[in-house]
């Protein structure tokens, strides 16, 4: 199975770029140009600018503290492939993960803030012991595409709990 999350990746990009052009545009004509006559739908210059600059902070800001994250999934012939980065306003650098499905050990999947922030931390056994891998944030995937990455990894360590299948909501 392969499976990736560009579109929603390219979706996120194209409304934070929409909403930086809206908030630009607002801004420009509110307090620049003075084009916009206030009180507008019965709401004042002030009122609209803390309206229109707060959903622009949550746009922003969501995928920031939830830590999106592009990711690509594999596990098609020898080896478990994960690559991601950071999707948030700055992109954080290209990772790639990839274990050989006989030296995989398993994985444990975490979830913070009421479960909207998930993550899945890879194990690999080495000659020398187990090797932890950084977590991976699976929150921008669809619940689909988390059911099915946990499914695929807990079919490669069957020895991991079942209950890590459960609510993927």
């Amino acid at each position: 199975m392969t499976l990736n999350n560009s579109k929603s990746v390219i979706n996120l990009k194209i409304i934070r770029r929409t909403s930086i052009i809206i908030v630009a545009v607002f801004l420009l004509l509110t307090y620049v140009a003075k084009i916009i006559k206030f009180p507008l739908l019965g709401i004042n210059q002030a009122g609209w600018t803390i309206l229109i600059v707060g959903c622009f902070l949550v746009i922003i800001l969501i995928p920031i503290l939830l830590n999106y994250q592009y990711i690509f999934y594999s596990d098609e012939g020898e080896a478990l492939i994960i690559r991601y980065f950071t999707t948030g306003f700055l992109e954080g650098t290209k990772n790639s993960i990839e274990i050989d499905k006989r030296t995989f050990s398993g994985f444990v999947l975490e979830k913070k803030f009421f479960g909207l922030s998930q993550s899945i931390t890879l194990y690999q056994r080495h000659k020398k012991g187990v090797a932890k891998y950084p977590p991976v944030f699976i929150n921008a995937l669809k619940r689909e595409e988390r059911r099915k990455i946990l499914i695929s990894l807990n079919s490669y360590a069957p020895r991991i709990k079942d209950d890590t299948l459960g609510d993927m909501s």
